[in-house]
């Protein structure tokens, strides 16, 4: 197993393609991406169903190592202050196969 840090973001939809372009940038080159997640937060209730991604979110679940983990979120950020969302970071081991 090796330790990994594990990124959790749910974000605008609209947001996803920008979202990939940082994590490659930075050298994170796979993820899961989970549309029409549907919730509550600070924005409101977001359903889903809708029939743009316009008001719609998507949840974004990827791994990186510790020592990416602070110049990754700080380019993150921007796009949260933008369009609201959150990021969660914890630890995880990644089980090779």
């Amino acid at each position: 197993m090796q330790a990994v840090k594990r990124i959790e973001i749910i974000t605008d939809a609209l947001e996803m393609r920008e979202l990939c372009r940082v994590l490659e940038a930075h050298g994170v080159t796979g993820y899961t991406i989970i549309r029409d997640v549907i919730g509550k937060g600070e924005r409101g209730v977001r359903m889903g169903d809708e029939l743009t991604d316009v008001f719609k979110n998507s949840y974004l679940l990827t791994t990186c190592q510790a020592d990416q983990l602070e110049a990754l979120v700080e380019a993150i950020r921007p796009i949260l202050r933008r369009r609201g969302g959150v990021c969660l970071v914890s630890d995880a081991y990644w089980v090779k196969h």
